[in-house]
């Protein structure tokens, strides 16, 4: 399986990533990669830019750069079981690509019962278009409630490949929900989360998990770019090609 989009990628605007956008664009370009998400940190994330590089983000990143497409967006961090986000709205809908995802070192783990609450009111938030890395044992939800949830309300579940090495306390939680979205029809996104350019486009880890679950390839949408670009235009109202 092939991707022509990495959908989660990092710059040295977080300040524990290592590469500059053209850094990562020209790691993508090598990888004969159409789609790359400039995806930072928010708000209470330490090192994580100011709301003003997401003010600016969209008006001074081009949409198109040598061939290759920038999503502008960023990985919002979620504070609680309320779903509160650590970006204003204002922010967020300025941007293409919102990854919304809970980080240990901003939320500490919360019991079942609030994990599961706590995507539940994610899901409902328009202003997020991705669920980030939620396959984590550290985190246990009520996977099959709250996925059907991300189908109802029309969001991506990412499948990170940092974190589903083989191996891993994690691995069969991200089978699990891989599994639910297959049965829910929730398509999915296969994502490097890389903080260093050579990272960028490495998903290997993500496709073993989506063949192990056996979810069905026309669900994974940077697999195709005719598929990733409709679903950017739906989501965006503005036309993409692949």
């Amino acid at each position: 399986m092939k991707i022509i989009a990495d959908t989660h990628v990092h710059t040295i605007a977080s300040e524990h990533a290592f590469s500059t956008v053209l850094e990562n664009h020209a790691a993508a370009k090598k990888k004969g990669l159409r789609f790359l998400a400039v995806t930072d940190h928010t708000g209470k994330m330490p090192g994580a830019p100011t709301d003003t590089y997401f003010l600016c983000l969209k008006n001074t990143l081009p949409r198109e750069y040598d061939g290759v497409c920038f999503l502008r967006g960023c990985e919002v961090n979620i504070l609680d079981e309320h779903g509160t986000l650590d970006l204003p709205d204002t922010l967020l809908d300025r941007l293409e690509w919102v990854i919304a995802s809970a980080h240990g070192l901003l939320m500490p783990p919360m019991n079942a019962e609030k994990n599961t609450q706590m995507w539940l009111n994610v899901a409902k938030n328009p202003h997020v278009d991705v669920i980030g890395h939620c396959a984590d044992a550290d985190y246990p939800f009520d996977c099959e409630r709250v996925i059907a949830a991300f189908a109802k309300e029309g969001k991506i579940v990412e499948i990170n490949a940092s974190r589903c090495c083989a191996g891993s306390k994690n691995e069969s939680c991200w089978i699990k929900v891989a599994r639910l979205c297959t049965k829910h029809r929730v398509p999915i996104v296969l994502s490097s989360d890389a903080h260093f350019a050579g990272d960028v486009g490495n998903v290997e880890n993500a496709i073993r998990i989506v063949r192990e679950a056996q979810v069905p390839e026309e669900l994974i949408l940077n697999a195709d770019a005719a598929r990733f670009a409709k679903k950017l235009s739906e989501m965006t109202g503005k036309a993409y090609t692949e």
